[in-house]
C-alpha cells in the first residue's frame, strides 16, 4: 500500500513504460507540426502548396494543444496554473467515488444480472460436478475440519461453559422431574420389563451382602447396647444376615415370589404418585433444584466440552477418521445429487436466486458504501496519479487523434476558405 491507502498496481512498471511511450509520441508529433508551422511561415513562401500546409500545421497545433490541455487537465493543473475546471481528478474524487459506488450498484449488481451469470455460467452444474470428484471432497473436507478446529480455537472455554451450562439448566428446569421419572417407571413395570433389572439387583444385592459380612457385622454392633452379651448379639445378626440373603435368594428369578410381588406393586403406585402428586412434584423439583446448584455441574460441563474439542482436534488431524469419512461422503453425495437429480438441481438453483434477491435487497447499499468509502481514504494526488496510469496511455492517443485531425480539419477550412475567395 501506498500514498494514503491506494492499492499497489501490479502492472504498474508496465503501465509506466507504456504512458511514457505513448506521451512522448504525442508530444513528438505536437512538436513536429509547431516546427512545421514555424518552417513555413518564416521560410516567406506563399505558394499555394505552403499555404495548405501551414493552414494543416496550425490548426493541427490547435487540435493537439486542446487535447493536451483536457488530457492534463484531468489529473492536475496544466503548468501548474489553478485554471477553475482543472485537475478534476483530484478535486472531485470524492464525488467520483459515490458516483462510481451508485454505478456499479445499479448496473453490475442488480439481481437480475447477477442471476444471469449464474445461469450462463451454470454456477449449480460446475459445483455439483467439482464437488462430486473424489479428490475435490477430500480436500474440502480437510479444509472443513481445519475450519472447525480454528473456530473452537476462536472460542473462550470459559464462556462456552458458561453457555453450555446455561443450556444444560435451562433445559433441564424446565423439564418436571417427578412426572418424567413416574412415566419413566411406568414403563419399565409394564409387560414385565423389570423382571430382569430386578433379578439382576436381587442377585447383585446377595453377593454384595456375602461379600461384606464381617464388614456389615462390625457396623452394626456400633448401634448395639452395651448390655446385650455378644454371643446373642452374633446369633441375632446371623439370624437377620441369612434371612436377608433367603429373601433375596427367593426373588431372584421367581416373579410371584409375594415381597417381590409385593415391591412391584409398591413400584407401581410409586410410579401413579410421581405423576399425580402435587407433593411428590415439589420433592422433585426441590431435588432437582439441588442437584443444578451443585457446582460439579460446571465442572461436568468443562469436561465434556473439553473432551469433544480434543476429540475434533485429532479427528480433523487424522485423514482417515471418521469426521473427515463423512464429511467426504456428505460432499460427494451432495455433488451427485445436485448433478443426477434434476429436481434437486432446481430446488438448488431456487434457493441460490432467493439467496441473491435477499443479499442484494438487504445489502443494496454496502457496495457503493464500500466504494465511495475505499477512495475517499485514499490520497487525492496519489488517486489520480494511478488513474493516469490505468487511463493514460489511452488518453495520450486522444491527443495524437487530436493532433492529425486538426491537421486535416485545417487542410479542409484552408480550402473551403480558398474556395470561397
Amino acid at each position: 500500500m501506498t500514498g494514503g491507502g491506494v492499492p499497489q498496481l501490479r502492472s504498474e512498471p508496465a503501465r509506466r513504460h507504456q504512458l511514457t511511450v505513448t506521451r512522448r509520441r504525442a508530444t513528438a508529433l505536437l512538436a513536429g507540426a509547431t516546427v512545421v508551422f514555424l518552417a513555413v511561415t518564416l521560410s516567406g513562401v506563399h505558394a499555394t502548396w505552403a499555404g495548405y500546409l501551414q493552414a494543416a500545421a496550425e490548426a493541427s497545433m490547435v487540435g493537439g494543444l486542446a487535447d493536451w490541455f483536457a488530457v492534463v487537465a484531468l489529473f492536475r493543473h496544466p503548468l501548474g496554473l489553478p485554471i477553475p475546471h482543472t485537475a478534476v481528478v483530484v478535486e472531485r474524487k470524492d464525488q467520483f467515488a459515490v458516483t462510481l459506488g451508485e454505478f456499479i450498484q445499479e448496473s453490475f449488481l442488480t439481481p437480475d444480472a447477477i442471476i444471469e451469470r449464474l445461469h450462463s455460467g451454470d454456477v449449480v452444474g460446475r459445483f455439483a460436478g467439482w464437488a462430486a470428484h473424489p479428490d475435490t471432497a477430500a480436500r474440502v473436507a480437510g479444509d472443513a475440519a481445519d475450519a472447525i478446529v480454528a473456530v473452537l480455537d476462536l472460542l473462550h472455554d470459559d464462556d462456552v461453559h458458561a453457555t453450555l451450562e446455561g443450556i444444560v439448566r435451562e433445559q433441564i428446569d424446565a423439564v418436571p422431574l417427578a412426572p418424567v421419572a413416574g412415566r419413566v417407571l411406568q414403563f419399565l413395570t409394564e409387560d414385565g420389563r423389570h423382571d430382569k433389572v430386578l433379578d439382576v439387583a436381587f442377585t447383585g444385592l446377595d453377593r454384595y451382602l456375602e461379600a461384606h459380612h464381617d464388614e456389615l457385622r462390625e457396623r452394626l454392633g456400633w448401634h448395639v447396647p452395651w448390655w446385650i452379651p455378644l454371643a446373642v448379639e452374633d446369633r441375632i445378626y446371623e439370624r437377620l444376615f441369612e434371612a436377608a440373603r433367603d429373601a433375596l435368594s427367593g426373588m431372584a428369578g421367581n416373579p410371584d415370589h409375594p415381597l417381590r410381588r409385593d415391591l412391584e406393586a409398591r413400584l407401581r403406585q410409586l410410579a401413579i404418585e410421581l405423576e399425580t402428586s402435587p407433593e411428590m412434584r415439589e420433592r422433585g423439583e426441590q431435588l432437582k433444584q439441588d442437584l443444578l446448584s451443585q457446582p460439579q455441574l460446571r465442572d461436568w460441563v468443562a469436561t465434556l466440552w473439553n473432551e469433544a474439542k480434543e476429540r475434533l482436534r485429532v479427528a480433523a488431524c487424522d485423514p482417515d477418521s471418521e469426521l473427515r469419512r463423512s464429511l467426504e461422503r456428505a460432499i460427494n453425495a451432495l455433488g451427485a445429487r445436485l448433478r443426477d437429480d434434476p429436481t434437486f438441481r432446481g430446488a438448488a438453483e431456487n434457493w441460490l436466486e432467493s439467496l441473491v434477491r435477499y443479499v442484494v435487497r438487504h445489502f443494496d447499499t454496502e457496495v457503493s458504501s464500500l466504494v465511495s468509502g475505499t477512495i475517499a481514504r485514499w490520497d487525492a494526488d496519489e488517486t489520480a496519479r494511478r488513474l493516469e496510469l490505468l487511463l493514460g496511455p489511452d488518453l495520450q492517443y486522444i491527443r495524437i487523434n487530436g493532433t492529425v485531425v486538426g491537421a486535416l480539419a485545417g487542410i479542409v477550412i484552408h480550402a473551403v476558405a480558398q474556395g470561397l475567395g
